[in-house]
């Protein structure tokens, strides 16, 4: 039988859809009780989700394993999880109702802040971090306190204060985790020999160490070869566990670069294409339309 491709999950308001919430305050940020869930009209039937967001999950009363990228999860007690846009998630018990927390933001939300690129530097939301993170009953109380700081203030009337203030929350509840993470974690292994992983570090020195310029994009080739894989396996071994292809994972990382380019440099469109190894500007005009409905100067000046 031929395995299901993976549920993308594109926004908060289709996230609060699925699981039959009530529409969200804010259209790239939530806060929820997962007692607050419908399970009669959620829709659960989808084994294996990718979210186009950053997650973090707090979980009470989780039975199983949850599985992550090529690796699992392992849930003994109340826990913390944490996921990154892109990556994929599966729930491999059935018919548990965990109790808790979550909070889900769209990685534009912080696109202009230092949060953006802060965030790529915390290792629980790696592929690395197989084993979720166990919290202490008092760490568990200050967590649930800021993340019930975070749900007030979007339930309160935006203002000209409160991009800064759900930021500030955002921004400590990952410190606090950041903490809580480095005291359980400072022995543990990383993953050793997953694909998704071997796939991420390689893509993102590319994209972050100047490589593009002096190589040109990678191909499909190029990054198959440095994986030790024929170009069709590594494309159809990432189709089942990602959903998408090897160029499909080489376009998200330029848009991505993309974005943090159009948002946080003053460069001309075509010095970015030409930043991330494209000839001609038309050819990244294109794909990023593709990829995003808006050209890059519709999506620069959706910032100011």
């Amino acid at each position: 039988m031929k395995k299901e491709a993976p549920y993308i999950v594109h926004s908060v308001s289709e996230q609060h859809r699925i699981l039959s919430l009530p529409r969200p305050h804010h259209p790239l940020v939530s806060a929820f009780d997962f007692a607050g869930i419908n399970h009669h009209n959620a829709d659960l039937s989808k084994d294996t989700l990718i979210l186009d967001m950053y997650c973090i999950s707090l979980k009470r009363n989780v039975t199983g394993k949850m599985r992550y990228g090529q690796g699992y999860y392992d849930f003994d007690e109340g826990v913390m999880v944490f996921t990154a846009p892109g990556q994929i998630v599966s729930n491999i018990s059935e018919g548990h109702r965990p109790s808790g927390w979550c909070v889900v933001f769209h990685p534009d939300f912080i696109r202009r802040h230092p949060l953006s690129q802060k965030i790529k530097e915390y290792g629980f939301f790696s592929y690395t971090a197989n084993e979720a993170l166990h919290l202490s009953e008092k760490e568990e109380e200050l967590v649930i306190s800021v993340i019930k700081m975070l749900q007030h203030e979007l339930n309160n009337n935006i203002d000209a204060y409160s991009e800064d203030v759900i930021i500030a929350h955002l921004d400590l509840l990952l410190s606090y985790s950041e903490r809580f993470y480095n005291r359980q974690f400072i022995t543990r292994k990383p993953v050793s020999n997953d694909v998704l992983l071997r796939l991420e570090t390689l893509l993102t020195d590319y994209f972050n160490n100047g490589k593009l310029l002096t190589q040109g994009l990678p191909t499909v080739s190029r990054i198959a070869s440095e994986l030790n894989f024929s170009d069709s396996y590594l494309s159809d071994l990432l189709k089942s566990l990602t959903g998408q292809n090897t160029q499909q994972h080489i376009h998200q990382h330029v848009i991505e670069k993309a974005k943090e380019m159009l948002t946080r440099t003053n460069m001309t469109v075509s010095e970015i294409s030409i930043q991330l190894g494209f000839e001609f500007p038309q050819s990244f005009n294109k794909l990023f339309k593709n990829k995003t409905n808006l050209t890059p100067l519709q999506y620069r000046q959706s910032f100011n």
